[in-house]
């Protein structure tokens, strides 16, 4: 009697508890969320009944100061959601510009995504939906009825790190039929980010495609390889199994990828059909990209004819002890002495490397090295890479 009365309870929890997960299942399958607007206004919507306060947070919202590893920069803010009778939390945004967005919702404290929308995108260690808004700009960076280049991971062996390693390219639409050789643009990551960086958080792959198929870009090759030296590829794809990513790692601005850098470029070279001069040699790169861009295109000061630094990290850290720092001034002067096409620094006027990058336009203007420069809106947000990589792009290999 008892047995039989104790399976009863458990049928009867096991049954309640499927419930309430199929009523959670079913009921955010059916909220549509994020809704798009014809005017441009968004309106987000979780269920979550049983929650007592429900926010959304994302890069739409006015920024906030916050704490990083880097010290006080700009953060999205929050927004409060408001519940129905049904348990649905909800928020309509005013009108937004066009342009590529990311958000979580947070719920009773607790930052998670949104269960209606499944497409998610990884920044560092933090992963986050998104949703694109509007025409103009924000066209770039969508799927389009256009001839799509082909994204390969690939390994290549480094000598000088004593390792096979990871990187992402992009081959331009019609290069596995075509017997042409294309120009190369090498495109670098900031802290924290990894060979998955700019073809997932930069849409390069889209901005790509489009700008070809509008005549705005020459069909090029853009090779993104990893900047973390101790790393053979991206947390959970190489041999180091599924660690959870850090902002800053070990030897990550020491010099050492800088000085091994053209193992990248021997490996293009002898395995793509490209074109392996210096005039059709193209680097860039945002922050602590910006930096090995610097530096690289510096260091080898004979070896590339379009530079791009995108809100770029400057100068090494005083305990930066090799070589590629001994002589700064001296190998730019000779890197402006060799000549080159194109050096174009952007930047945001709230960014906190805008005076790093003032005082270095300061001294290559006192070297009279020439530049272009663009001062945009915002800080160190993608938002400002995307952008400068549609900007920079269209300038090279003419």
């Amino acid at each position: 009697m008892k047995k039989n009365l104790l399976l009863s309870i458990l049928s009867f929890c096991l049954i309640a508890i499927s419930t309430q997960a199929q009523e959670a299942l079913f009921s955010s399958q059916q909220i549509t969320s994020p809704e798009i607007h014809k005017d441009g206004s968004v309106t987000f919507r979780i269920f979550a009944p049983r929650a007592s306060s429900v926010q959304v947070t994302g890069d739409f919202l006015p920024t906030v100061k916050t704490q990083t590893p880097m010290g006080e920069m700009d953060g999205p803010g929050k927004a409060e959601l408001t519940k129905d009778d049904k348990g649905v939390w909800s928020i309509t945004t005013p009108v937004l510009s066009p342009e590529l967005y990311s958000y979580s919702f947070i719920v009773d404290d607790l930052k998670t995504t949104d269960p209606a929308n499944p497409f998610l995108i990884r920044d560092v260690a933090s992963v986050t939906n998104v949703f694109i808004v509007g025409k103009g700009q924000a066209d770039l960076y969508r799927v389009k009825d256009v001839p799509h280049g082909t994204v390969a991971r690939r390994w290549y062996d480094s000598p000088g790190l004593k390792m096979d390693r990871r990187l992402t390219i992009y081959t331009p639409p019609g290069y596995e039929q075509s017997k042409d050789k294309f120009p190369v643009l090498y495109l670098l990551h900031g802290a924290g980010g990894d060979e998955e960086a700019w073809i997932a958080l930069g849409r390069t792959a889209q901005i790509m495609d489009n700008m070809i198929a509008e005549g705005k870009a020459k069909p090029m090759i853009v090779v993104m390889p990893n900047g973390n030296v101790i790393q053979d590829a991206a947390p959970g794809e190489g041999n180091g199994g599924m660690y959870k990513p850090a902002f800053m790692i070990p030897k990550t601005m020491d010099g050492t990828y800088e000085v091994n850098f053209t193992d990248i470029i021997s490996f293009i070279e002898n395995n793509y059909r490209v074109k392996s001069d210096k005039a059709n040699r193209a680097i860039a790169g945002l922050s602590m990209g910006g930096y090995h861009t610097m530096h690289i295109s510096r260091f080898y000061p004979n070896t590339f004819d379009y530079i791009g630094l995108f809100s770029a990290a400057i100068m090494p850290r005083e305990d930066a002890t090799s070589s590629v720092y001994s002589d700064i001034d001296g190998t730019l002067k000779t890197q402006m002495d060799n000549g080159y096409e194109l050096y174009w620094i952007a930047i945001g006027k709230t960014d906190f490397l805008y005076d790093a990058n003032k005082e270095y336009r300061a001294k290559l203007d006192a070297m009279g090295m020439p530049y272009e420069y663009i001062e945009s809106e915002g800080g160190h947000i993608w938002k400002n890479w995307r952008i400068y990589l549609t900007q920079f792009v269209p300038l090279l290999f003419n």
